[in-house]
This record gives C-alpha cells, structure tokens and sequence, in this order.
C-alpha cells in the first residue's frame, strides 16, 4: 500500500511539472471545439506542426504537419490520420480573411500563424469533416530536435533510400538509430519517395512512435536529472489546448496507451492539378472515414480498409 501511495503520488508529481512548463493557448476556434470535459472517450485532438511557438511572427507560415488523433473508448489504441498538406479545401472567413478555396495548409498562414493560425486551421477542418475536437496541440518540430537529442536518439526504419533536399544527406535502407537532426530532416523528405507527401506523412507517424518507444527504453521515471531535462525540451516545444480539462487528468488517462497500440491512418485522397497549381482531391469525401471517426466506428472502418492503415 506504501508503494503504491507512493507511485501515485510521484506520478501526480511528474504531471504538475508537465502543467507548469507546457504553455497554454486557445488553440481551438469555437465552431472546432466539442463541449465536454470528460475523458471517457472516444477523443479527438489536433496536432499541428510547426517550426514557430504562438506569439512569434508569422507572416508566412503554412504547417507541413496536420494530424487527426483518434482515441477510441477505453483509451487503449490510438489512431493517427494525416491530413495532408496540400489537401484543397474551402477555408472560412477570419481576421484579417475574406475565405476561399484553397489548401488546408494554407489555412494557418491565412489565420497568422501560431494560436490563431491554429483556430483558423481547425475551423477549416471541423468544416470539412463535421469532427468537433477535445484538445488541440501546436509542435514545434524543430525544437522537438533537443527532446530526441536528450532521449539520446531515435530509431527509424528507412524504406526507400532517399537524399535530403535540406541537407543532402543520405538515408540509406534499413534501420537505423537518428539523432533530433537527422530524424526531423527523414521525416520532412517527400521526394523521390514512391507515394511521395503520403511517404512522409507515415514517416511523420513513425518518428512519434519512435519517441514514445525511446522514451519507454530509458525508463524516464527511474532516471530524475534525464526526466527533467526532457520535460524541459518538451515544454519548449509544446503548446496545448485541453479545452478545460486538467493536463495531469489528461496525462493519467493516457498514460497506459501502449505506444505498439498506434496506428497510421491514410485519408483516402489522391494528387490533382487543377489550373497549373498541383492539389489533393478528397476520394467520395473521405470514404467514409470522417464519418466513422464522428460515429466512433473508426476501428471498424480500419478493417474494411487496411490498405489505407499502417501499425506503426
């Protein structure tokens, strides 16, 4: 009983120090946010990825990273769909914005960046979709590089060789330990890959897999100057919206997700040029995906269409 009071009390301890270092924001615009606060799922979150925090300047930002995160009732598996970059969609009005049609990715620059950049990117999408969202977080990518430094690197598995266009780095097959650099710059290359942004959408996946696993390898909790220290890279990079509910109530909900229970999602969607300009097309508006992930029916909508699902 001692060791259990123990555990909880150390565990409560870890998610204050979480609480305090992670910035808050009203990523969510009103139309994108679900209003409840219970965490009996099934849940939905925003992850948007982006190389600025809120408050920075943002006259030209687009964010390469949009991901639907699906949680199912009972909180023991977790969907990751990619929403991808280039995706044409039809982006309301906001400050400063008249609305249009456009890519989603489009949305975050148009709504500047950051905080409002994300409401706008959420409007967008709960648009598109009819999914109100639980939550909504702002990465930035780039400082993500320092938490995968301090987990001392992560391993990916290269599919197809492939030369960096950033760095001119070679990613050779097969699997391989990456520190923060080599893993950010992996899971930026979309080309000369077969399914080019879809590629790099999976690879996306992996790498937050990849951290999760890391981190369960260097049993964080057992180690206080490497938690710190990676809850401090983590606060740099993270902004959150848990539309009211405690971010420790979160985090212990979460807490026994299996990082083996994540499973890539594909939007089905294919590449189209329209006017000169090269677009992603929905497929009969989804194929039913975005209605099953409203309905709770995503796990079902996974088995009748494994091509477009990855265990990551």
């Amino acid at each position: 009983m001692l060791l259990a009071g123990l555990a909880v009390v150390g565990l409560k301890t870890l998610t204050h120090r979480y609480d305090r270092v992670v910035a808050r924001e009203q990523l969510l615009d009103p139309t994108a946010r679900r209003d409840r606060t219970d965490l009996d799922g099934p849940l939905n979150y925003l992850l948007v990825g982006s190389d600025r925090r809120p408050g920075g300047s943002a006259p030209d930002q687009r964010t390469d990273t949009i991901l639907i995160v699906h949680v199912p009732a009972g909180l023991r598996e977790a969907y990751l769909v990619s929403v991808p970059r280039d995706l044409l969609v039809d982006i309301p009005p906001g400050p400063g914005y008249a609305g249009g049609r456009d890519k989603v990715n489009a949305a975050y620059e148009y709504g500047g960046g950051g905080r409002s950049g994300s409401r706008l990117l959420s409007a967008t999408l709960a648009r598109l979709t009819g999914i109100r969202f639980d939550g909504a977080a702002l990465v930035d990518f780039a400082g993500f590089r320092s938490v995968v430094d301090v987990l001392g690197g992560v391993t990916m598995c290269v599919r197809t060789e492939v030369r960096s266009i950033h760095t001119d780095r070679v990613f050779h097959r097969g699997c391989q330990r990456m520190d923060g650099a080599q893993a950010l710059d992996f899971a930026r290359q979309r080309y000369d890959l077969p399914g080019g942004d879809y590629d790099r959408q999976t690879h996306q996946q992996q790498l937050l897999r990849a951290m999760l696993d890391r981190a369960g390898e260097t049993r964080l909790r057992t180690n206080p100057v490497k938690l710190d220290r990676v809850i401090r890279a983590v606060g740099e990079s993270l902004t959150v919206d848990t539309n009211g509910v405690p971010l420790d109530d979160l985090l212990l909900a979460l807490r026994d997700l299996p990082a083996d229970a994540l499973r890539g999602v594909q939007v089905p969607s294919h590449p189209q040029t329209i006017d000169q300009v090269s677009y992603v097309v929905l497929d009969d508006g989804g194929a039913g995906l975005f209605e099953a992930i409203r309905g709770a029916g995503v796990s079902d909508w996974a088995r009748t269409n494994p091509h477009r699902v990855t265990t990551l």
